[in-house]
């Protein structure tokens, strides 16, 4: 595994969403983690790309998300499992300089474990195991094992957080320490 820089990394939040969420197992405990990460990725100054599955159907991104996007961040719109599966998605990523994906959201065993697979081959990929999560426990362990398998770091919020950081005398240090706490 190669350390993962903030120039080249991009968190992707797939499908929190109104009336997927409140479905979810450990809804409090994603939605708190994803939280956090967007307000580290704004203090890191790392781009976020946040996806939405049939959103006419299921409602945008939740409101307590949304309302911390940076105005460059982007919302791609999706009916297929994959973000991949949105040309959208895809474009933005190929017009950045990412190398490293940062993935977080639901539902771990469906769109993040087909997002995650698909990205593998071209980036260095990164599931934020306690950002995720999906309606029964034992799809999320499963999903979880399925990535470990295939080549896909499973890691947690502080972790890839100090890991971006590398030391405490980062400038964002103090401001995401607080976040974490």
């Amino acid at each position: 595994m190669i350390i993962p820089e903030i120039e080249n990394s991009i968190f992707i939040l797939v499908d929190v969403q109104e009336k997927l969420l409140p479905a979810m197992n450990n809804a409090s405990g994603c939605l708190d983690r994803n939280r956090i990460l967007l307000k580290s990725a704004a203090e890191l100054g790392i781009k976020v790309i946040a996806s939405e599955q049939y959103p006419q159907g299921l409602g945008g991104t939740v409101e307590e998300l949304k309302n911390l996007f940076c105005p460059d961040w982007t919302v791609v719109e999706k009916n297929t499992f994959s973000c991949f599966g949105a040309e959208p998605f895809v474009a933005e990523l190929k017009n950045s300089a990412a190398r490293n994906l940062f993935i977080s959201g639901i539902e771990s065993h469906v769109c993040v474990l087909q997002t995650a697979l698909d990205a593998r081959d071209d980036y260095q990929v990164f599931v934020i195991s306690d950002a995720v999560t999906s309606r029964k426990a034992e799809d999320y362990t499963t999903a979880l094992q399925t990535m470990r398998q295939n080549g896909i770091q499973v890691i947690s919020t502080e972790s890839i957080l100090f890991m971006l950081m590398r030391s405490s005398k980062h400038q964002a240090f103090k401001a995401i320490s607080k976040l974490i706490r």
